[in-house]
């Protein structure tokens, strides 16, 4: 008795199938596949770089794939436009030189430069910046230090559930963006790391960082100027110096900050909890529709904080007035405990008071028994429900 020969149709599927398979086999960039060792001594860089290359002349959706063990990679940039969607799939470890100084200048150790329509998806990154940060300690003539990962003039990005650890100077910096969405990360350093930033953006508009830890040693999440449409949600930040607008004025023509939120968020041993900071000098920048909201504060030295003489070094400070505008900031449902006193403390410059400031529904206690307390200049607004400490805003 004959087999029945195989239909047309059915040979049509079978041969799809296979070349289906075929085409995202081939679409799947693994680092080992170009020379990249998982053992955490032997530099990856070049495996790294040409897994990239393969990925990102791809004429179809492409994944690079870091699996799982420790690479070691020097400075590098993966650079766009590419042809196609790229997701970057890290299963593993990546860490920096143990010595600082292999960096020299550069600034950054992994940049995406250009990207567009990409993902960041997992993985570990540890800079290893103990001999780095004792440097700075030391007073020594030190590196400027590099940021982990950086992200340049890129567009339509995610990146999802990435731990960056012991960062030199910023665990994950954004400039120049557009559409990004950043959630799930880990962003981890001591809280006596020198000047060592969470997460930074600047010159970017329409960025969300959600559902996210910083635990370092300055700024959890810092805001520079050229900032748009803002959006940070259910963040825990501590320890830290909380959430930064600025420092701004340091330039005389100065791109400005607005559209921001800040929203179910919690502080926690900060030295600030949400803070807008600008130095005494003339400025054409601008913060202004700002929304601080649903936060809580925990033993947060300054937990409402603006200063428009701000100068860290207390040295050689600048005596100018501030001429960065600050308007249209309201701080909505922020409860919890003060570690100073003073918990509500709003410094805004002489040349340009800041208007238009809204206090609703505050509640912030001293930890230490006594009533808390807030100090105003040059700031005028509105207060709605209970306040406490008491307001002290201008009508």
């Amino acid at each position: 008795m004959t087999k029945p020969a195989i239909t047309f149709a059915l040979l049509f599927t079978l041969v799809i199938t296979f070349i289906n398979v075929s085409r995202s086999a081939s679409n799947v960039f693994n680092v080992v596949s170009f020379g990249a060792k998982p053992d955490g001594v032997t530099d990856s860089t070049a495996g790294f770089l040409k897994a990239w290359q393969g990925a990102c002349g791809s004429e179809a959706s492409a994944t690079v794939v870091v699996p799982k063990g420790t690479f070691l990679l020097k400075a590098i940039t993966f650079g766009g436009p590419c042809k196609s969607k790229i997701t970057f799939q890290v299963s593993g470890t990546v860490v920096a030189p143990a010595d600082y100084r292999v960096f020299g200048n550069s600034g950054y150790w992994i940049l995406f430069n250009k990207v567009s329509k990409m993902s960041l998806v997992g993985g570990t990154f540890d800079a290893r910046a103990n001999g780095f940060w004792s440097c700075r300690k030391s007073g020594q003539n030190c590196p400027p230090g590099v940021r982990s990962i950086s992200f340049n003039s890129a567009k339509d990005v995610i990146i999802s559930g990435v731990k960056s650890m012991n960062s030199q100077v910023t665990h994950m910096t954004l400039n120049g963006c557009t559409n990004v969405v950043v959630r799930n990360v880990r962003l981890v350093a001591p809280g006596n790391s020198p000047n060592t930033d969470g997460f930074h953006v600047q010159f970017s508009a329409g960025v969300t960082f959600t559902g996210s830890t910083v635990q370092t040693g300055d700024d959890c999440v810092a805001i520079g100027p050229g900032t748009r449409n803002f959006l940070i949600t259910k963040l825990a930040c501590g320890p830290g110096h909380g959430v930064s607008i600025g420092s701004l004025a340091k330039d005389l023509k100065e791109d400005g900050v607005e559209n921001v939120t800040v929203s179910s968020s919690v502080f926690t041993g900060t030295q600030n909890g949400v803070r807008i900071k600008s130095w005494a000098r003339p400025s054409s920048g601008f913060v202004r529709n700002v929304f601080f909201q649903n936060l809580i504060m925990k033993n947060v030295q300054n937990p409402i904080i603006i200063d428009q003489n701000y100068c860290p070094s207390h040295q050689g400070c600048p005596t100018d007035r501030s001429g960065v505008k600050i308007s249209g900031v309201t701080y909505k449902n922020i409860q919890g405990t003060s570690a100073t006193q003073q918990a509500m403390k709003l410094v805004c410059s002489k040349s340009n008071p800041c208007t238009g400031i809204t206090l609703q529904d505050i509640k912030l206690t001293y930890n230490k028994g006594a009533p808390a307390t807030s100090y105003c200049f040059n700031a005028a607004g509105k207060s709605l429900g209970v306040i406490q400490p008491t307001s002290c805003l201008n009508r």
